[in-house]
């Protein structure tokens, strides 16, 4: 979680068109996992009936960072990072839909408070407003992280999280990889290392590890862990970028992490 949140203030501070850094992204991971995978003989073999479904989520895990990122760029730190963590509890109300798990009725009472929360940290329903924006496109990046979520879990068991994750990243490069032609690119020249670390430490290892986890925890668990993400990444971005919340940003964000700590405490007992 620590090395996933540093996206906020990497994804505020490099400064290319949002596809093309994550073309790049998927790129410089791809090939650093592929040596790791390469270097720990994990096999690449994957059966023919994943396929399609490893495709999609690879789909999903660029809608994600694409929708993620533009909401950083229209916002902040803590607005991109607070917005997207609405997908613990997405994903709670989707589970028991997707694998068919036990519905639990607090969820509902979770998702009340999650919305109160989006409520504080949107200034006003007018979408000429950038922020209103950021928080719309950051919703929608935590429902395609959620999905993408679930679609993995599936899978995790029969295979290396680090094939996975390299498999994922292959489908985003592919995909992006005309941005990086037609689109400014040229700023990689002197934002390649903030690109290296993005691709190092929050998508290679970060992100690796993340999909490990599922193994020994639910998606919703894994989710619930991963709470402590914005606010890692909001300290990150005081630090390095000077970026302070607003209160109403703060008093947001504390009703949507209040959501996931009671589902934590439930879930824990």
């Amino acid at each position: 979680m620590l090395l996933i949140s540093t996206s906020g203030a990497l994804g505020r501070y490099i400064d290319m068109p949002v596809p093309v850094i994550i073309g790049f992204r998927a790129i410089f991971a791809g090939a650093l996992l592929f040596a790791f995978c390469k270097w720990k003989k994990n096999s690449f073999q994957i059966g023919s009936k994943d396929r399609a479904t490893i495709i999609l989520s690879g789909i999903l895990m660029g809608l994600h960072w694409i929708t993620y990122f533009y909401a950083l760029k229209l916002s902040n730190v803590a607005i991109g990072m607070l917005s997207i963590f609405t997908y613990p509890v997405i994903t709670a109300l989707l589970e028991p839909i997707l694998l068919k798990t036990k519905f639990q009725k607090i969820h509902i009472l979770l998702t009340l408070l999650v919305l109160i929360g989006i409520y504080f940290l949107v200034p006003d329903l007018d979408f000429s407003n950038t922020y209103t924006k950021a928080v719309v496109l950051g919703i929608i990046s935590a429902v395609c992280y959620s999905l993408r979520n679930l679609i993995m879990k599936t899978k995790v068991s029969s295979y290396n999280g680090s094939v996975l994750m390299w498999y994922q990243l292959v489908v985003v490069s592919t995909i992006l990889l005309p941005f990086i032609f037609f689109m400014d690119s040229s700023g990689i020249t002197s934002q390649w290392f903030p690109t290296l670390m993005l691709a190092l430490l929050t998508t290679a290892i970060g992100h690796t590890l993340f999909l490990g986890s599922f193994k020994k925890f639910s998606i919703t668990t894994a989710s619930i862990i991963s709470s402590i993400q914005p606010i890692y990444g909001i300290i990150i971005g005081m630090i390095f970028l000077g970026e302070i919340p607003e209160i109403s940003t703060i008093i947001g964000g504390v009703l949507i992490l209040t959501s996931v700590v009671i589902e934590s405490v439930r879930a824990y007992r």
